[in-house]
């Protein structure tokens, strides 16, 4: 396993392209999301605003997208065509949203990017991570970002401990992939494209395409 983004990810559905043409290992994507953001957007509101969210200077709302009072969008933030908003989603500095996705109430962004038609609809926190194509986080996931000891982040795979060289990294859940309501991703999580995670699951490590995570009763 190579861990590059193509294993993961299917980049055509993306406009963001660029952001991952010097990556190696799927997760070396993370810091460049700033440095992205810095240079190439273009703060624009394009899309509908309801009521009164507070929207910084430094965002992007592509055609299409909703935003519903309440939301919170710090920024930098480039959201894309046709989303959802939705109230009480804190969207924080460095995130970039496909188009189709939904981001739901109470639910938290940072330092992420979420491919087209991403779904984050209830309660949950995604920091420092990447979500494929039509992937889900039911209601209450939390992708964990930071360990415990604060040291570098590993990915743990067929028994070897690869150091990815972050202080905060997430996890990458693949296209289509579903993580069931409450599940914890541990940091460092690595989830294959149509895996499925069962409700209630504290999870860490890799799963494979098509694979079932759940923890052992």
């Amino acid at each position: 396993m190579h861990f590059k983004p193509a294993d993961f990810l299917d980049l055509s559905q993306t406009e963001h392209l660029a952001l991952f043409e010097n990556v190696e290992k799927v997760w070396d994507v993370l810091p460049e999301i700033e440095v992205y953001l810095k240079f190439r957007l273009k703060p624009a509101i394009l899309g509908q605003v309801i009521g009164k969210p507070f929207i910084s200077d430094q965002v992007y709302l592509g055609e299409g997208t909703v935003v519903e009072p309440g939301a919170y969008i710090c920024g930098p933030a480039w959201i894309g065509k046709n989303c959802k908003i939705r109230h009480g989603a804190y969207i924080r500095e460095n995130v970039i949203v496909g188009d189709g996705c939904v981001l739901g109430n109470s639910c938290e962004f940072k330092n992420c990017v979420l491919l087209n038609e991403a779904e984050i609809p209830h309660f949950s926190y995604v920091g420092d991570s990447v979500l494929g194509y039509r992937s889900h986080l039911a209601a209450g996931v939390i992708l964990s970002n930071l360990r415990l000891d604060q040291k570098n982040v590993v990915v743990r795979h067929t028994g070897e401990r690869v150091d990815t060289g972050l202080r905060k990294f997430g996890a990458i859940v693949g296209d289509r992939a579903q993580i069931g309501c409450q599940s914890v991703l541990n940091p460092g999580s690595l989830i294959g494209r149509d895996a499925h995670i069962f409700p209630g699951t504290i999870w860490s490590g890799f799963l494979a395409e098509g694979g079932v995570g759940k923890n052992k009763l």
